[in-house]
């Protein structure tokens, strides 16, 4: 398959849509100085190629009770274990992210809890998964940043 190239239109429309993965294409379309049909020609050709992968939505856990953000360096007994303590730990909902990782650990985890005690509970669960040597936490005093769009504009301007 041959690489896709991005030009300036995609960078503008990934851009509004990162944004606001919401947004209209009769929005981006205006804005543009397109049709709406070329948005989503666009937009199409760009989740075949595969570098939009479906949309998100982003929540304030905060509101929702879940401001607690803490992350688990896992130590295994065996890197031979990984795939099963991964599956293990994809059965425990409060954690959203886990890496396979070269260095210290073997894993590494972000969960979100309700508060501390909530936070422990988690923790003491992957540290009761079969082949779990140890764990190692990190409290996140606060998520300082996470803006997806200076890496999207670096990525651009390397193209």
């Amino acid at each position: 398959m041959a690489k896709f190239r991005l030009d300036e239109t995609d960078h503008q429309i990934l851009n509004m849509l990162i944004d606001n993965t919401r947004t209209p294409f009769t929005d981006i379309a205006k804005k543009l100085s397109i049709s709406a049909g070329t948005v989503h020609v666009r937009v199409k050709k760009m989740e075949e190629a595969g570098i939009i992968l479906g949309s998100s939505l982003t929540l304030n856990y905060e509101k929702l009770g879940y401001a607690f953000i803490a992350y688990v360096g896992i130590f295994l007994q065996n890197t031979s274990q990984t795939k099963f303590v991964l599956e293990r730990i994809n059965e425990i909902p409060f954690v959203t992210v886990a890496h396979v990782t070269t260095g210290k650990f073997n894993v590494f985890c972000k969960i979100r809890a309700r508060d501390t005690q909530h936070a422990k509970e988690i923790i003491f669960q992957l540290d009761d998964i079969e082949g779990v040597y140890r764990t190692e936490t990190m409290i996140s005093l606060e998520e300082s940043i996470n803006d997806k769009k200076r890496l999207m504009h670096s990525i651009f301007e390397n193209l």
